[in-house]
């Protein structure tokens, strides 16, 4: 371990002890169930979604969430003060999706109230269980990637980080899959029909975000992206707890929408509906549907909106904080002192160029300082090790919807190429053009003229003139053999080019650009980061070793096993001595000593044979088949990603 990473550590666990600390300090106010039954009612009766007259499971759940959500947001506001406060560096986390799962049981486990909440229903009538059902899935997410994004804000809270997370409001989610007669079907997700009692939407945090139009010098010679099509992110906050502690951080979701002059009245009223409302859906169904079909044109295009949407609001939503919190001016220098910004794959990698792009035409800092910053303040997790699905762009679809951004991406591959050959060199030029091919962010693109003309001038010296260089004696005559072999060396040699193939599309290398423009790459389980390192990224890994990292990918033993499984984990406990195993995993291994008790495996059977009746009853009740609970369970759970 370096010096550096030594230090980093120190500075880390000394961080997570202050907030220890300060989340202790903010208080030990423990509602009773008494108290919690007043809150649901109140809510039930003046925050209602449904009528009056009954108190429902539906109507039951909101209420309960809603009073849940008035704890979690005291302490949000309560934390975030903290953070503004002593102005400390936060990490922000950038996903374009979040496989949440229901938060109601979760939120109520981690703020130690599970007990109190089940005895408040009681006595409202209603059961914990039945009200926790009501509650539909976020439809933010869709596999690996969304609950390793969702598992790292619930850790991230229960260690104490200063952290965010950014994503979209997908409205309709990924699909809805119903099994039918004729098989499956996949319709759109309903999650958002009845409103969702844990988003506060702020109407007063909003970004504009263009696309289209062009590229102009200002009077100053800085350049100005004007024109073209404007919509507006509008931030969606849901608050995130963390496990026996009152941090709580935020996931912060972006709807889209436009101005209310956009809609064309004049059109409306003379009959063309659709014109009129052309602007509203185009904004809107940016987020819709989490990753649209893109096998059409418009489909690619929506995709590459919908990451674009992500970035550009979330960055200057990170830097109109930053700002704040550092007053009136800002020391950009500092920026990555102060902010973190991590990349879930490659579906946030405009945030290179969208930073870039925001500190030199908005903040005014030189492309050298912008440059420097960016590299200092990004970080990507890689999650596949399939060259073929590292996801590239069309640069003709780039260059149409985000101009400027190309042209800043076009730098960004300059300075990449002068960093490969001044690695390098130019004396062997087939390596040099291997290493280009492989490593250039702007794939079939041709070359700056002043790398282009190494390869120009390679095939003019490889050219030799007979006449000058061969000395003509009578010990110095060729032979045919040695004719042969010079034209095959020829030959050889000018096969080195820079041309690209105009069969072939010319295409932008997000993974390339992540690696290029971060300052650390991390796979998510250490034969993955291990691929990723000596296969995926290895001309990378060769340029920059201390960029590759790997951080393990876990999901949190709360949800998991504590509150889905509570015989479970009381058993664990018991045998185990101490609840700690539920932050510390590593104490599970107490349990192996106990591995040919026969009082643990009794319990361990009887806890499984309970879960297994509730799997029979489950079934019965969304199927009517009956299932013997004593049978053996094969279970399989898919997740896509």
């Amino acid at each position: 371990m370096s010096l550096a990473t030594r230090s980093r550590k120190r500075r880390s666990l000394k961080l997570m002890k202050k907030f220890a600390f300060f989340a202790a300090s903010l208080g030990t106010f423990v509602p009773d169930s008494g108290a919690i039954a007043s809150s649901i009612k109140y809510h039930a009766e003046f925050t209602p979604s449904f009528s009056t007259e009954s108190f429902e499971l539906p109507k039951a759940f909101y209420a309960t969430a809603e009073s849940v959500r008035d704890m979690l947001i005291i302490n949000w506001n309560l934390t975030y003060n903290y953070y503004e406060k002593i102005n400390v560096k936060q990490a922000y986390y950038l996903s374009m999706e979040y496989l949440q799962g229901r938060a109601l049981l979760n939120a109520i486990g981690n703020l130690e109230l599970s007990g109190p909440y089940a005895e408040a229903l009681k006595k409202l009538g209603h059961n914990l269980e039945d009200v926790a059902r009501q509650e539909p899935d976020a439809a933010l997410g869709n596999g690996g990637l969304g609950r390793l994004a969702s598992c790292f804000l619930d850790s991230l809270a229960t260690l104490n980080y200063p952290a965010w997370g950014y994503g979209l409001r997908y409205k309709y989610g990924l699909f809805k899959q119903l099994i039918t007669k004729d098989g499956q079907e996949e319709v759109a997700e309903s999650w958002l029909e009845m409103g969702s009692p844990w988003e506060i939407v702020r109407n007063d945090v909003s970004y504009p975000v263009k696309f289209y139009g062009k590229v102009i010098f200002g009077p100053d010679g800085s350049k100005k992206w004007v024109g073209g099509e404007n919509i507006v992110a509008v931030a969606y906050d849901v608050p995130i707890p963390g496990y026996k502690t009152k941090t709580t951080v935020n996931l912060r979701l972006w709807s889209t929408k436009v101005a209310p002059e956009e809609f064309d009245l004049g059109a409306f009223n003379a009959g063309d509906h659709a014109k009129a409302y052309a602007a509203i859906k185009n904004a809107e169904k940016i987020c819709y549907i989490l990753y649209p079909g893109d096998e059409s044109i418009e489909g690619k295009t929506l995709r590459l909106k919908q990451q674009y949407t992500l970035c550009s609001a979330s960055l200057q939503d990170i830097i109109e904080r930053c700002e704040r919190r550092s007053g009136e001016s800002v020391n950009w220098e500092n920026f990555p002192e102060k902010v973190a910004v991590q990349m879930n794959d490659t579906h946030p990698t405009l945030c290179i160029p969208e930073l870039i792009r925001i500190l030199m035409d908005v903040k005014g800092l030189s492309w050298k300082e912008a440059w420097d910053i960016t590299q200092r303040t990004v970080a990507y997790t890689n999650h596949t090790v399939l060259p073929e699905a590292l996801e590239k762009w069309s640069l003709e679809l780039m260059q149409e919807l985000l101009p400027r951004h190309v042209e800043i991406i076009r730098m960004i591959d300059e300075e990449l190429i002068q960093t490969i050959i001044a690695e390098y060199g130019t004396e062997d030029l087939d390596l040099l053009q291997q290493k280009l091919k492989q490593m250039r962010i702007l794939d079939n693109i041709e070359l700056p003229e002043s790398v282009a003309e190494l390869f120009v001038k390679s095939k003019e010296n490889s050219v030799v003139d007979p006449i000058e260089e061969v000395d003509i004696s009578d010990e110095t005559i060729p032979t045919g053999e040695e004719e042969g072999s010079e034209e095959q060396e020829v030959e050889e040699t000018n096969e080195v080019t820079s041309e690209p193939d105009p069969t072939l599309p010319k295409l932008v290398r997000m993974a390339n650009l992540c690696v290029a423009g971060g300052y650390a790459v991390n796979g998510v389980a250490e034969i993955h980061s291990e691929i990723v390192k000596n296969e995926v990224f290895n001309d990378f890994y060769e340029l920059w070793p201390d960029k590759f990292q790997n951080k393990t990918n876990g999901v949190t033993p709360r949800r998991w096993i504590l509150f889905c499984n509570p015989d479970l984990s009381k058993i664990i406990s018991k045998w185990t001595g101490t609840e700690d195993w539920v932050l510390n995993t590593e104490k599970l291994a107490t349990l192996r000593k106990f591995a040919d008790n026969e009082d643990l495996q009794s319990e361990w059977r009887e806890a499984k044979r309970r879960n297994k009746i509730k799997v029979a009853s489950f079934l019965k009740e969304k199927t009517g088949y009956i299932v013997n609970p004593d049978a053996m369970f094969d279970v399989q759970v898919i997740s896509f990603q």
